[in-house]
């Protein structure tokens, strides 16, 4: 069963380019092409999107899913490489927590220091985030970055 990529795309709830994305950077295999030069993809290509959206959704960076990718191409070798993959992925899950965790501390804290509306030039908040402090620092930016 052959489907151009609007079908493909409509079967895999995405749009047409990110399955050319996907192909341009190797993670998805180059369909064949009809006489009138339509890609043509078929079962094999609708699995392989599924696992790289899956993937995806549980935040796995396009280097880890080609990581994944290659693991699965070589069912013969051992996982241990998943499992240390998901392992990182894992441990940097946690750290965005606890980063999310301190700038919901600091910002309930800012929030605690307007109890009410005021006039903008008393507002406790936009002092506090005008003065200068020691929290400037990198983890704040490393927070925002993201």
């Amino acid at each position: 069963m052959n489907m151009r990529i609007g079908e493909l795309a409509k079967l895999a709830a995405c749009q047409p380019e990110t399955i050319r994305f996907y192909e341009q950077k190797g993670l998805m295999p180059a369909p064949i092409r009809s006489h009138a030069n339509y890609r043509l993809y078929d079962a094999s290509h609708a699995d392989r999107l599924h696992f790289i959206r899956r993937c995806r959704a549980l935040g796995l960076s396009l280097d880890e899913v080609q990581t994944l990718l290659g693991f699965q191409d070589r069912p013969d070798m051992t996982c241990g490489g998943v499992n240390d993959l998901v392992d990182q992925h894992i441990l940097e899950i946690d750290r965005q927590i606890a980063d999310l965790r301190t700038l919901h501390a600091e910002l309930s804290e800012l929030r605690r220091q307007c109890d009410s509306a005021r006039p903008a030039a008393r507002c406790e908040i936009l002092k506090q985030l005008g003065e200068t402090s020691s929290s400037d620092g990198p983890r704040s930016e490393h927070v925002a970055e993201r």
